[in-house]
């Protein structure tokens, strides 16, 4: 769990040189009160920005605040103001470039909100689970942002219950307000451009579909491939449907079975850049060439994809983390929700030197 700065979570303490390094407790609002000879209340108004208070109570209350070097707890302050002021992000294996764009995005959005996050790395149902208990039986948070990670009915209706602002990305529940993208369409749209470059054996590789972590991305990816050969009258084959854990190194080996099966592809289409990375390693740990021998398309569009010129799905990661802060922020400032919210963004097929006609039958 990544958090706010030590400085924020800790009374500030002042050492003395004359006293030989004896701690000395730092100023308190009774102090300032007293300096400046208002109430307790009247400096806690003034803190708050408040418009009750006089401009000449104001400029006392600033000189003491300046007189006795004062630094408010920010403890103190979101207490007062019945706030946290954080928001967390609750999502799997936020290390993957996809979710590190998602969560640049976030950051930007609320980079002037005033709000702390406190992320949440998540790599086993059971943590989820550990995680989502505390953050609906305690006070910790004033929303929450859930990335990818399914979520059951009942877990959906205690942090309606609880009073809890949900917003997610990359998921989809019809009781709470989502940011996502037409992962079918994009399975399709990859698909349908092997189909169109004139390639008939076409496999796919992809993370397991069945999965205790509610992840759907790559069972909508594979339906949209699915559609693509069955418009074009092209039979799925089993053996072209590589299922394993999600990275480079997995992907290698999935597509090395796949080019050494006795009919092998002419191309791949892979549910992840990352992944196609790895599935183009294999073919040229094979000796053969992309996209001559074999073709290639990912999924992403993350930085490195177009430096190594990879034809790829791109989805907008940075404006899906983006929109998802700026709509838990607008819930936070009082506009509720309109139920049901279901924000799709666009994909779109990036072309680039990955993909090409098949220019003849593979053999290894």
């Amino acid at each position: 769990m990544y958090s706010i700065p030590y400085w924020n979570r800790f009374q500030i303490v002042y050492r003395d040189p004359k006293k030989e390094g004896k701690v000395v407790p730092s100023v308190t609002i009774r102090d300032v009160a007293r300096e400046a000879g208002v109430g307790v209340g009247t400096v806690s108004r003034v803190l708050n920005n408040s418009d009750s208070v006089s401009a000449s109570t104001r400029e006392k209350v600033q000189a003491a605040i300046t007189q006795l070097n004062f630094f408010p707890s920010v403890t103190a302050r979101r207490l007062s103001l019945g706030k946290t002021q954080t928001i967390a992000v609750v999502l799997p294996f936020f290390t993957w470039p996809s979710y590190v764009e998602r969560l640049r995005g976030l950051d930007v959005s609320l980079v002037e909100s005033g709000y702390d996050l406190v992320l949440y790395s998540i790599d086993t149902p059971s943590r989820r689970d550990d995680v989502l208990e505390k953050l609906i039986g305690g006070d910790r948070v004033d929303g929450v942002i859930i990335m990818t990670l399914g979520l059951s009915d009942a877990i959906v209706a205690r942090f309606l219950n609880a009073g809890i602002a949900v917003v997610l990305v990359d998921s989809f529940h019809p009781e709470l307000p989502s940011i996502g993208v037409d992962d079918v369409l994009g399975g399709y749209e990859a698909t349908r451009h092997l189909i169109e470059l004139g390639h008939r054996r076409i496999a796919f590789i992809g993370d397991y579909m069945e999965n205790d972590m509610g992840f759907r991305s790559v069972e909508k990816r594979f339906v949209g491939y699915y559609q693509a050969l069955e418009e074009a009258d092209l039979p799925f084959s089993p053996a072209y449907h590589q299922q394993g854990p999600h990275g480079r190194r997995s992907a290698q080996k999935m597509a090395r079975a796949l080019l050494q099966l006795a009919e092998p592809p002419t191309a791949i289409f892979v549910h992840s850049d990352t992944m196609a990375i790895g599935a183009i390693e294999a073919a040229q740990q094979l000796g053969l060439e992309v996209p001559g021998d074999l073709s290639v398309v990912g999924y992403d569009d993350i930085d490195v994809a177009e430096l190594l010129r990879l034809t790829t799905v791109r989805q907008q990661l940075y404006e899906s983390g983006h929109r998802a802060g700026q709509l838990l922020l607008e819930h936070l400032a009082g506009r509720p929700f309109v139920a049901p919210l279901s924000i799709t963004l666009p994909v779109e097929l990036v072309v680039r030197q990955t993909t090409a006609p098949p220019r003849q039958q593979l053999v290894h």
